[in-house]
């Protein structure tokens, strides 16, 4: 716990570092490809958890712009392993006819490969894609097996779905290269 005089020591740096905590943070952001609001968020949490474990800084000016400029890097390095996901259309193509009759094409090729797949495999895929989206408990219970043995089966159900959706489907192609 922090003592009644430690507290306003603390409240009056957060207040006198606040616009300069502003300033860099709308300063790094763009280039960090972030918005300055999360920026300053990260910072204060930072000095929050440097006061709780060490004090103040001797510098707090200083500090601050180390600070900012050192989780604006984290935030580049972090964005530049992002990937984005593959072989979704942008925004604008999925209010298309093209779009809703490929989305079609895609669900009745899936419900299709299901109906094929053995065993329990059909009633348990179909549950899970029900659009009721149910629990496992509930699946489990319309199935008649125990709740257990639910994740297994399906593992294994999945995986047969898997392997003949692979050999219907081509693997996509990168742009640009010819198979």
């Amino acid at each position: 716990m922090t003592s009644p005089a430690h507290r306003t020591s603390h409240e009056r740096l957060l207040t006198a570092l606040t616009p300069l905590l502003a300033a860099e943070s709308r300063a790094e952001a763009p280039a960090a490809g972030m918005e300055a609001g999360d920026l300053e968020q990260a910072v204060w949490l930072r000095l929050l958890e440097r006061l709780q474990e060490d004090g103040p800084p001797e510098h707090p000016a200083d500090w601050l712009r180390r600070a900012v400029r050192a989780e604006a890097r984290r935030a580049r390095r972090a964005s530049a392993r992002e990937r984005p996901y593959r072989g979704e259309p942008a925004q604008e193509a999925q209010r298309s006819p093209e779009h809703s009759a490929l989305v079609a094409e895609r669900r009745r090729t899936l419900r299709a490969a299901v109906r094929r797949t053995p065993g329990r495999c059909p009633r348990l895929l179909a549950a899970m894609l029900h659009p009721d989206d149910p629990t496992y408990r509930e699946i489990a219970g319309a199935l008649g097996i125990s709740q257990g043995s639910l994740g297994p089966m399906r593992s294994r159900c999945l995986g047969c779905l898997r392997r003949m959706l692979a050999a219907e489907v081509p693997a996509p192609v990168a742009r640009g290269r010819v198979p």
